[in-house]
C-alpha cells in the first residue's frame, strides 16, 4: 500500500496511468471494429481516447526542462558510449515534449492555427530518434554484460581444470572448424551458445531486460505514426499498453529502472 500510495503521488505516475488506458482504449476500438459493434460505441471509445491524450500532453507540460537537466547530468558519464546515447536521447526527448506542448496548444484552442500535422510528425521523429539511441545504450550493455559472463565462465573452466567453453559445451574434437564439413554445425554451436548466454545476461540483469522489451514495443509507434512501418491500431495499441505497464513497474518498483 506505501508504495502505491508513493507512486499515485507522482505526476509521472498519472501520465503513465493515462498513457495506459489511453493505448487500451486504442486496442479496444480495434477489437470492437473487427467484431462489428455498433458505430456509436466506437465513436465514445474514440473519444475517450483522445481525451485521454490530451490530458496526458498537459501532464507533460514542463517535461522538456527535466529532460534537458538530465542531458546534463548524462555528459558527465565516464563512459563514452554511455555518454553519446544517453545525451542523445534526452535532447530528442526535450524536442519532443516541446513539440507536444505545442500540440497540446492546438488542440486546447490556445494556438488554433497550429498545423497539427507537421508537429505530430516532428515530435514523431524525434521520439523514434530518442528510442533508437536508448536501444542503442541497450545493446552496448548487453554486450559488456556478455563479454563479462563469457570471461567469468571461461575463469571458472580453467580454474576446474576443464576443457571445452562455459557451459559445459566441447567444441573441439571431431566435426571442429578444421575438420571437412564442420564449418556449419560449428557456426550453428557458436550461435546456440551466444542465444544462451544473451538469455543467461538478461535472466540475471531485470531493469535490462525490462529497458528492452519496453524501448522494443514503443518502437513501433512511431514506426505506423511515420508511416515507415505500417503495424495497425491493434498492434500499436497492444504495445502501447505493454510499455506503458512496464513503465508502472519502474515507478512502483525503482530498482527495475535501468541505471544510470
Amino acid at each position: 500500500m506505501d508504495a502505491w500510495v508513493r507512486f499515485s503521488a507522482q505526476s509521472q505516475a498519472r501520465e503513465r496511468l493515462c498513457r495506459a488506458a489511453q493505448y487500451a482504449c486504442s486496442l479496444l476500438g480495434h477489437a470492437l471494429q473487427r467484431h462489428g459493434a455498433s458505430p456509436e460505441l466506437q465513436k465514445q471509445i474514440r473519444q475517450l481516447e483522445g481525451h485521454l491524450s490530451l490530458g496526458r500532453k498537459l501532464l507533460r507540460l514542463g517535461n522538456s526542462a527535466d529532460a534537458l537537466e538530465s542531458a546534463k547530468r548524462a555528459v558527465h558519464l565516464s563512459d563514452v558510449v554511455l555518454r553519446f546515447c544517453i545525451t542523445v536521447s534526452h535532447l530528442n526527448r526535450a524536442l519532443y515534449f516541446a513539440c507536444d506542448n505545442v500540440l497540446w496548444a492546438g488542440k486546447s484552442g490556445l494556438a488554433p492555427h497550429v498545423d497539427q500535422e507537421k508537429w505530430a510528425q516532428r515530435s514523431f521523429r524525434y521520439y523514434l530518434f530518442s528510442l533508437i539511441m536508448n536501444l542503442s545504450r541497450d545493446a552496448y550493455e548487453i554486450r559488456l554484460l556478455m563479454e563479462q559472463e563469457s570471461s567469468a565462465g571461461s575463469r571458472r573452466m580453467k580454474g576446474s581444470g576443464g576443457g571445452g567453453v562455459p557451459g559445459g559445451i566441447e567444441l573441439g574434437g571431431p566435426g571442429g572448424p578444421g575438420t571437412p564439413g564442420g564449418g556449419l554445425p560449428q557456426l550453428a554451436l557458436k550461435l546456440r551458445l551466444r542465444v544462451l548466454l544473451l538469455a543467461r545476461v538478461l535472466r540475471g540483469h531485470p531493469p535490462l531486460l525490462l529497458d528492452v522489451v519496453r524501448n522494443a514495443c514503443d518502437l513501433f509507434i512511431p514506426l505506423d505514426k511515420l508511416g515507415l512501418w505500417r503495424c495497425g491500431p491493434g498492434v500499436v495499441g497492444l504495445c502501447g499498453l505493454v510499455s506503458s505497464i512496464l513503465s508502472i513497474l519502474t515507478l512502483i518498483c525503482p530498482w527495475l529502472r535501468l541505471k544510470p
